[in-house]
């Protein structure tokens, strides 16, 4: 199965402990810690430093994002901006860096995958949507959405439906309940996978360049779905290159480029007042 299908799955019962013992991942999560409240700070990443190999592509970032914010994650190919997004739910492990989220904070001292309490509930307060959509091909739209809060939040099966049929409803799927996977458009698939994430009840959702593959209309679609959780004050980071929806959707615009955070603020500035050179030359291009 893919990793990241993977990481909607429970760890098994002998994983699901608190110690990292052997790992170079620390992840430690206060008991009963309050959830922070609208406005206060929800994701907050501090020198993050990852490498693949030889290359290095995130370079000491330091991300912060508040809680029913948007924030519109632009830049050049390969400049990290993916990457970003998996670490901080918990996908991909770094090198330097600390990663934390609400009460829950990861650590890491090497290139290792957090495991562990604090990052299982990372991934719940934090959904992923994938470009590629990453839905699971031999079960039904109505199934994928059930699959993870069965498995993970113990709901019973009417549990499950009743909350995936008024998230099918809200994205617009509702008719395709009984459809598979493979006989769905590009825009379909993505609604589904967003339903998906938000079965889980997160408070925040991580969207990773999620209509690079679909064509004009389709991505009209998907990002009226992405405006409507922005309205309902959820959390959004979203990898884009669609400026226009950056410009009119998005609190912060934060640029990030050869793996250096080098612009962050609201979208007007960004767009029409860049400070830095390597933005109004990104800019220049795209928008040309």
């Amino acid at each position: 199965m893919n990793e990241d299908c993977d990481s909607l799955l429970p760890a098994p019962a002998a994983a699901r402990s608190d110690s990292t013992a052997g790992s170079a991942v620390q992840c430690a999560a206060p008991p009963q810690a309050a959830p922070a409240g609208d406005g206060e700070e929800l994701i907050e990443a501090t020198g993050l430093t990852k490498r693949f190999g030889e290359r290095l592509i995130l370079d000491g970032v330091s991300l912060r994002v508040r809680s029913g914010e948007t924030v519109a994650l632009i830049g050049p190919s390969g400049g990290g901006k993916s990457t970003l997004l998996r670490c901080l739910n918990g996908l991909h492990g770094w090198e330097q860096g600390s990663v934390r989220v609400g009460p829950y904070r990861l650590e890491s001292t090497g290139n290792v995958r957090p495991n562990g309490q604090a990052a299982q509930q990372v991934r719940r307060l934090l959904g992923m949507v994938f470009q590629d959509f990453q839905l699971f091909p031999h079960l039904t739209v109505l199934a994928n959405i059930c699959e993870a809060p069965r498995r993970v939040l113990g709901l019973s099966r009417q549990e499950a439906e009743e909350r995936a049929w008024m998230l099918l409803d809200r994205v617009g799927m509702k008719e395709r309940a009984t459809a598979y996977p493979d006989v769905l458009s590009g825009g379909q698939k993505q609604r589904v996978a967003i339903a998906r994430a938000l079965a889980m009840q997160p408070r925040g959702l991580l969207c990773d360049e999620i209509t690079s593959a679909l064509d004009p209309e389709l991505k009209h679609e998907v990002l009226e779905v992405v405006q409507d959780l922005r309205r309902d004050g959820m959390a959004l980071v979203v990898v884009t290159h669609e400026m226009g929806f950056a410009r009119r959707a998005a609190d912060r615009v934060v640029v990030l480029a050869d793996g250096r955070l080098i612009e962050d603020g609201p979208p007007q500035q960004v767009f029409e007042q860049p400070a830095s050179p390597r933005t109004r030359q990104f800019l220049s291009r795209v928008l040309a």
